[in-house]
């Protein structure tokens, strides 16, 4: 078979004959090079969706006879980005073996277990539910994707008979069935009632599809997926306007973020009210489309199809009764609109449990709403992290382009709430759910950290996004940002980062970092002021604009941030943390540092008398007091250095042992230090102290502060 690229207009043609025939006989290194061709397209298959197999003959490490293995993606993970340590290898006649002690569907969970009887390679990854729906089917190589186009004809009232039509009988059809052995069986007679056919649509689930090889599985997929999406494309209009055409209009734009600013703190403390949750935010043009739709109020509530779609997504969304143009910046008269919006949310969803439940289902989780719709402004996923939030965003598209599709062509329809629930709370996935690693200390955390490119503050975004946090990374040097930022996408990945430029002397900049902030997160949790300089002269050479500044930078921006800050928390409604990063100076009296030193001070009472005010509010405002980080630290920029070395009658570079002398622990104090000073108060073993003092200083017995 053979294939140009410019025959598709609605899937990506990705495979590259050189790269391919680089590894030529190796079915496996082929199998994953198609896999991520498959990943790549979100078109095709959504993140962690869909699974793909190879069969080929191997020697049996027992009779060193060949023995037919089945390669396919195991549990969890994602085709594009998947690697052969993602793979689990079954003997085949192994598992289509089990077909003999097969006791029917209400037993088939137990033969989940037996899947591990049946591994080949014994560095393979656990196999998935899926397994037996590529083992049961014959062809070398095979594609299950979910992709959009697909799903809106498997979850049309009459997708059987649009399938029929539009492949002329090459594509078979299996009503909806959970994922699992007697769904493999399906597939499999199917087959065999309908032997040539090409593939095989699953009722609102997904597609299956194959071929002999590696390519011709792939063109095969990609020619199936073209042709249903050709064939919505032709027929969106003609029924009527999309989704009943507009209710409404979208704000513009600018109009649309600062809403959304606005109001994604209030939203995020009322989904928190079980666990810390991170948000996401979107305005994509497909998302505007249906939350401003005549029909929104009729298909939202029905959920999704996609049993991948709804796990993630959970039964429904909540609609925001809101008028788009409101002034959002009363939080308290907001949170009284949404209180009983998110009750009758939680209300619904403790009712869907009660109904469904099953004498064995595991206990009731979380009944905050997952995906919240903000018509005329766009959508909120929040989750326990942002990659799971903005995951959940991009399967609600995947959905809206299901009903999209469904509703173009017939009429859309979702799994009913039985089988749903059946998902939902499966106690295979219940048990992928415990198994899951412990989350971090920090998970569902947000950070801002001012002046957090390098040094001190980097070391300790560093150690936050370590313990679980996202950061809101900043600085007043926009290279030295940009840098910075690309240090921590590759060491944390890029759902954990975002920046802002940001002069704390500036409350615009401030308030647009903190807007930024709740765009990207939903809101915030932990701030540390950071930021600083450091002037060191005598007080015949201190100048008017060097007291200004230091003052303007230490103490003025400390309050600016400060006061945004406690404005997004108290909107939350879940706390917060607030820790200064001081000085030694602050306590202790020294030469040539009146500016620095009484700015130092200011800020250390400033944060006890923020402590006193916000306690009432769960808010927790701590100081850490470092001394001489000199490593990586701008605070010996600009003549510190120098003027220190005078004072003491030293030179520079006699500074770092100089410090580490005078201390009584004879230590040298690294930006780490302090960062760990800053998550001991935030790491959850002193959640109940606020007032406090750390001093970091390897012990300089003037500073104690008692």
């Amino acid at each position: 078979m053979s294939v140009n690229e410019t025959n598709y207009n609605y899937v990506s043609y990705l495979w590259d004959e050189q790269e391919a025939a680089k590894m030529a006989g190796d079915e496996v290194a082929l199998l994953i090079y198609r896999s991520n061709l498959l990943g790549a397209d979100l078109r095709l298959t959504n993140y962690g969706g869909g699974n793909t197999s190879c069969k080929l003959i191997q020697v049996d490490p027992l009779t060193k006879n060949g023995i037919e293995v089945m390669w396919v993606k195991g549990s969890g993970g994602d085709l594009g980005t998947l690697k052969k340590s993602g793979l689990a290898a079954l003997y085949v006649d192994r598992l289509r073996s089990l077909q003999n002690i097969y006791r029917g569907v209400e037993f088939e969970d137990e033969m989940v277990g037996l899947f591990n009887h049946c591994i080949y390679d014994l560095d393979s990854k656990a196999p998935s539910i899926d397994t037996p729906l590529h083992g049961f089917l014959p062809f070398k190589h095979i594609d299950h994707l979910h992709p959009d186009a697909a799903i809106a004809i498997a979850a049309a009232k009459d997708g059987k008979k649009i399938t029929e039509e539009l492949f002329g009988g090459t594509i078979g059809w299996v009503d909806w069935k959970k994922p699992g052995f007697e769904l493999g069986l399906q597939l499999k007679q199917c087959l065999d009632e309908n032997p040539g056919i090409r593939g095989i649509m699953l009722g609102s689930h997904g597609l299956f599809t194959w071929g002999d090889t590696a390519y011709e599985s792939y063109v095969n997929t990609l020619a199936v997926i073209e042709k249903c999406s050709s064939y919505l494309h032709d027929r969106y209009g003609r029924k009527g306007p999309v989704f009943g055409g507009q209710k409404m209009n979208s704000l513009p734009a600018e109009k649309r973020s600062s809403q959304a600013a606005a109001i994604a703190s209030v939203l995020r403390g009322l989904c928190s009210s079980k666990q810390s949750m991170v948000g996401h935010f979107t305005d994509d043009t497909r998302v505007l489309e249906f939350i401003n739709s005549n029909d929104l109020s009729r298909l939202a509530p029905m959920g999704t199809s996609c049993p991948d779609h709804f796990l993630r997504t959970k039964i429904s969304p909540l609609v925001l009764n809101l008028d788009s143009e409101a002034d959002l910046s009363d939080a308290q008269a907001i949170k009284e609109k949404l209180v009983p919006a998110f009750e009758d949310y939680r209300k619904m969803y403790g009712d869907y449990y009660q109904k469904c439940k099953h004498p064995n289902s595991p206990a009731i989780r979380d009944a905050n709403p997952v995906v919240i719709l903000f018509p005329g402004i766009g959508m909120f996923t929040f989750a326990k992290d942002k990659q799971t939030a903005r995951v959940a965003a991009e399967f609600y598209i995947n959905a809206i382009n299901v009903m999209k599709g469904a509703e173009a062509i017939s009429e859309y329809t979702s799994l009913p709430h039985q089988e749903a629930f059946n998902i939902e709370y499966w106690l295979l996935e219940e048990a992928k759910l415990q198994r899951m690693p412990k989350p971090k200390p920090l998970t569902g955390k947000i950070a801002l950290v001012t002046g957090s490119a390098g040094g001190i503050g980097k070391a300790i975004a560093k150690k936050f996004a370590a313990e679980g946090a996202v950061i809101v990374l900043n600085d007043v040097n926009i290279e030295r940002l940009n840098v910075a930022e690309a240090e921590f996408v590759s060491q944390f990945g890029r759902d954990t980062v975002t920046t802002a430029l940001l002069d704390v002397t500036s409350k615009e900049q401030i308030n647009q970092a903190f807007e930024k902030a709740t765009l990207a997160f939903g809101g915030v949790d932990i701030v540390v002021n950071n930021a600083g300089l450091s002037i060191s002269k005598s007080i015949a050479d201190h100048t008017e604009k060097d007291w200004d500044l230091l003052y303007d930078v230490l103490v003025k921006g400390q309050f600016l941030v400060t006061q945004v800050a406690t404005s997004i928390f108290k909107k939350q409604a879940t706390g917060g943390d607030i820790i200064n990063i001081v000085s030694k100076n602050a306590l202790v009296s020294g030469p040539n540092n009146a500016g620095y030193g009484s700015a130092k001070a200011a800020q250390l009472h400033l944060s006890r008398l923020n402590a006193a005010e916000l306690g009432s509010d769960g808010i927790r405002v701590n100081v850490v007091n470092p001394d001489a980080v000199i490593s990586d630290s701008n605070i010996w920029a600009g003549g510190w250095a120098e003027g220190r070395a005078k004072a003491y009658g030293i030179s520079v570079e006699e500074l770092p042992a100089y410090y580490a002398r005078r201390t009584l622990l004879n230590q040298i104090i690294l930006p780490e230090d302090i960062a760990n000073a800053c998550f001991a108060f935030v790491g959850g073993l002193l959640s109940k102290s606020t007032g406090n003092v750390l001093n970091v200083d390897g012990g300089v017995a003037i500073a104690f502060v008692r």
